[in-house]
């Protein structure tokens, strides 16, 4: 009777815990309800890892066109002479003719509540000088100078509270192309006299910040921009007025002389190795920042969680932009992705809010690692049609491997050898845009991050992983259109005899594609060995743009830890830029 009643018991109990199981995989794991009314300072950016920024200007009314010539680039900045270089007068002449009847702060709101995001950051004055609010400081203002005469900064403020997400501004502090003294402004005002910059500084600037500070509520974040040539006198009087009305409100790293609160990276810039400290990159949802009528160029949803996984995953924020038109309505294909996007980050909560970064400190060849605890939640984008997945490095073991399905767990089976961890998968993945692995570990996870060299994806490593000797990693950096950045960090600089070296694991052993990814002049002829073992060689053209080359096979005996070096040998090898080396099982 003891017996049957123990069992009974036991049956309860695990009935109970696979009851409880289920309902937290249909929830997920620490579902994080950030508000912005309750949330600490800087908590929505620390643990909420996802933004929303907004530019939106009399630029938008343009949309890159002018005098029916289309200019390629960013929008905002259409008055550069690079772009357009509209004259100060004619461009303030736009606002007679701004009229964004079609701008919706609650649909706004609503969207980027539904795309996961859990603040909204908005241009309330970019570089050409025009405030989006109703400034008193300065009537060339939406209010003053448009028939609209609405201010829409307060019905995204008030919409963003509604819905619980934070609210902010951009403001360009230090450039202002219209008011006198402001930098690459008018160097007279309006009587003829020369002006200073202190005069755009105290006149408009100040009263400016201060104006945003005082009459929008609580703001989660102030986004200074290009503060270059600022005195830091100037930078610490806009953070003390930030500090004193908004001192829950984080300050931009781009404040300037290191008086932000945070690193920001470049524009478009997705790092590829771990950042410490708090940081973010800002990236837009097609190529232009401001509408563009001709940029059609949109991030799918697949490539926008890919993005925001691999800020998360490096340990930073992703704030991801929009560009209402001059309307003031925000691009149908742009919503479709934010949404679609969005509608996997609500099943998938736990994977993105309030993680720490991947212990390996680089994202792996079929996705991403993002850390809570003693749990890893590995985002698969590239489902290994093996039937395996393999991960190289883990030391932590593995109490169970759980595949999310719509709501379920399904446990995956499970092998280690030689230092890798192979997990059994079913045929197809249950998610389109990225399917979830949940590791529950002994313990928090300790890791080898060697690159292992995955045996049915193969692998790509970075030169900026790798160790040159004879050559230098540097930061190549350059616009595709102007404004529109591309970021790499190549070996070049390469001299007689130089090389550079990445160590990695290799699982199966046998002979390797080895793939180079790179710019330069002319025929380059490249070295690719493995230390102790092969060398091949090959001649391949260059050009300006980064392409990927085969160069040949190599031959890894056995499994384990090798060093691959990689050389330029012959050619222009000064002009050489050297991304990357890619490794690929060769097929039977």
């Amino acid at each position: 009777m003891m017996r049957a009643w123990t069992a009974c018991l036991t049956g309860l109990l695990m009935a109970a815990e696979c009851g409880a199981e289920s309902m937290d995989d249909l929830w997920g794991e620490s579902t994080v309800k950030l508000r912005a009314e309750n949330a600490e300072r800087g908590e929505l950016f620390d643990e909420g890892n996802y933004a929303m920024f907004i530019h939106w200007g009399l630029y938008s009314l343009l949309g890159n066109k002018v005098d029916g010539k289309t200019y390629y680039g960013i929008g905002e900045w259409i008055m550069d002479p690079k772009m357009a270089g509209i004259p100060v007068d004619e461009y303030k002449q736009l606002a007679k003719r701004f009229n964004p009847t079609e701008f919706d702060a609650k649909a706004i709101a609503k969207l980027a509540k539904d795309a996961g995001m859990k603040y909204i950051v908005i241009t309330a004055k970019h570089h050409d000088g025009f405030a989006m609010y109703d400034s008193k400081a300065c009537d060339f203002n939406i209010t003053e100078a448009t028939p609209w005469k609405v201010d829409p900064m307060k019905d995204l403020a008030a919409a963003c509270r509604e819905v619980g997400l934070g609210f902010g501004f951009y403001y360009s502090h230090s450039q202002d192309w219209t008011f006198p003294g402001g930098r690459k402004g008018p160097v007279v005002d309006e009587n003829g006299e020369p002006a200073s910059f202190d005069d755009y500084f105290t006149k408009k600037c100040l009263p400016q910040v201060k104006e945003l500070c005082t009459e929008y509520g609580p703001i989660e974040l102030i986004w200074f921009d290009t503060p270059g040539g600022m005195e830091k006198k100037y930078v610490q009087q806009l953070v003390d007025v930030v500090r004193e009305h908004q001192p829950r409100a984080l300050v931009s790293g781009r404040a300037g002389h290191n008086l932000g609160d945070y690193q920001t990276l470049g524009d478009m810039e997705v790092p590829h190795h771990n950042v410490e400290g708090m940081w973010e990159s800002v990236d837009t949802t097609n190529d232009s920042w401001a509408y563009a009528w001709y940029d059609e160029n949109w991030k799918s949803p697949a490539k926008i969680l890919h993005r925001l996984i691999s800020c998360v995953a490096r340990g930073g924020t992703y704030m991801l932009n929009i560009g209402p038109d001059g309307q003031g309505a925000v691009p149908e294909r742009a919503t479709q992705s934010l949404r679609a996007a969005g509608e996997w980050i609500r099943r998938y909560p736990q994977v993105v809010y309030a993680t720490d970064a991947s212990p390996w400190g680089h994202a792996l060849p079929w996705g991403d690692v993002t850390v809570k605890g003693d749990r890893l939640y590995l985002s698969v984008f590239d489902w290994p049609l093996s039937g395996k997945l393999h991960l190289p490095g883990l030391k932590t073991g593995i109490k169970s491997a759980l595949l999310h399905d719509d709501g379920k767990t399904v446990e995956l089976t499970h092998e280690s050898s030689a230092g890798w961890t192979t997990f059994g998968l079913p045929p197809r993945p249950p998610e389109g845009l990225a399917s979830v692995i949940e590791l529950r570990l002994d313990g928090p996870p300790q890791v080898d991050s060697t690159f292992g060299i995955d045996p049915d994806l193969g692998t790509e490593i970075l030169a900026e992983f790798s160790t040159p000797t004879e050559a230098t990693i540097v930061k190549d950096r350059w616009m595709e259109k102007f404004g529109e950045w591309v970021c790499e960090y190549p070996v070049t600089e390469w001299k007689a005899g130089g090389k550079t070296v990445w160590e990695v694991d290799v699982l199966e052993p046998g002979d390797y594609l080895a793939s180079l990814s790179y710019a330069g002049e002319g025929r380059l002829v490249w070295g690719v060995e493995v230390l102790g073992g092969e060398k091949i060689q090959n001649q391949q053209n260059a050009s300006h743009n980064y392409q990927e080359f085969p160069i040949g096979w190599i031959h890894f005996p056995k499994p384990g830890n090798y060093k691959v070096a990689v050389s330029c040998l012959e050619g222009n090898i000064e002009s050489a830029k050297l991304r990357s080396l890619r490794l690929k099982a060769v097929e039977p």
